[in-house]
Parts: structure tokens; C-alpha cells; sequence
């Protein structure tokens, strides 16, 4: 009975150290459902609490139904959560507090709130980094760009997502989807 108490145990930590270290912490998991696949990912409330209780109040007010991803640049990153197909605008909660300097880096697979160029102006919109982009980091060049989850299941839908053709469409000069990429709901799951 010990032997196989500890195979279990030893298996479990290395299966998933991380993943298992981030529910003991609080952290919630969001399902974001898209038109090219579902995407899960962690969100460290635990190093990132105010963008993340930002972000919850958004996905339980269900704003990000209909949203797209209508920033998409390959070898970068995908953009979404702030325009509807038809690139109206969605009024928005006002701006957070920047948690860039909260320790987690723009890697691969992270999520991490958009920004104007003040510091202090995410609202809703957020981005899925494609590779580790070090230059959007605290400090790198400004004081960077707030990472607030990490994709743990599904980037093969981001990779779908980084794949689609795009062009200028709307108020925008490049880089949008030729088809709409939509985020169909954003749930806790």
C-alpha cells in the first residue's frame, strides 16, 4: 500500500508541479471558447490579483461573448476582447493599475493585458503571446506589459488562431482576421 502511495505521489509531481502548485493557490481557470477551438487557461490571481479580479468581472458580466481576436501577427502574439465582427468598440470598465512588475515574464502561451502607450490604461482587451517576447517585459524598454495567466490546454486553437490570413479591415491597416475570429464565451471553469 505505501509503495503505490508513493508512485501516485511521485507521478503527480511530475506530471503537473505547476498546475497543481496554482489550484493550491486560488487560482481560477477560464475556458475560452473560439470559433478555431477551446482554449483553458490558469489565472495567477496570486501574482496578478488586480488585473485578474478585472478580468473575472468582464467574463462574469459574459463581455467578452462575441468579441474577436482582431489583432493577429504571427511569431508575436493574438489580440482580442474589445470589438465585436462588425469593429464596434465595446464600452469598457475604467483602466487597472499595471502589474507588469509583478515577477511573470511574457512567454509563450501567457496572457497578458493590451495597453495604449500611458502605463495605467488596460481595460479589457488582453493578448496570448505566440513566443517569449522579452521586449514586453517590465523594464525591457518601458514598463512592459502586465501578464496575468497561461494558456494550459489549447494551443493549437492559439496556433489556428496565428495561422489565419489577415489584411486591413475596418479601422485598421493590417493584421486583422480576413474571416472573423470570435470568442464565442469566456467561462470559469
Amino acid at each position: 500500500m505505501k509503495k503505490w502511495f508513493w508512485i501516485v505521489l511521485v507521478l503527480s509531481l511530475c506530471a503537473g508541479p505547476a498546475l497543481a502548485q496554482d489550484a493550491g493557490k486560488g487560482n481560477p481557470t477560464v475556458v475560452i471558447k473560439t470559433n478555431k477551438g477551446v482554449i483553458e487557461a490558469v489565472l495567477y490571481k496570486d501574482k496578478a490579483p488586480i488585473t485578474v479580479d478585472n478580468f473575472m468581472k468582464y467574463v462574469e458580466a459574459g463581455f467578452y461573448t462575441g468579441t474577436i481576436f482582431h489583432r493577429v501577427i504571427p511569431d508575436f502574439m493574438i489580440q482580442g476582447g474589445g470589438f465585436n465582427r462588425y469593429f464596434t468598440q465595446k464600452p469598457t470598465r475604467p483602466p487597472i493599475k499595471n502589474e507588469a512588475a509583478n515577477g511573470l515574464k511574457n512567454e509563450r502561451g501567457t496572457l497578458a493585458m493590451a495597453r495604449t502607450s500611458v502605463v495605467d490604461s488596460a481595460t479589457a482587451q488582453f493578448f496570448i503571446n505566440l513566443k517569449n517576447n522579452d521586449m514586453l517585459n517590465h523594464g525591457a524598454r518601458d514598463y512592459g506589459y502586465a501578464v496575468f495567466g497561461k494558456v494550459t490546454t489549447g494551443m493549437d486553437a492559439v496556433d489556428a488562431i496565428a495561422g489565419v490570413p489577415t489584411g486591413s479591415q475596418g479601422p485598421f491597416d493590417s493584421d486583422v482576421p480576413r474571416s472573423a475570429v470570435i470568442i464565442e464565451s469566456i467561462r470559469v471553469k
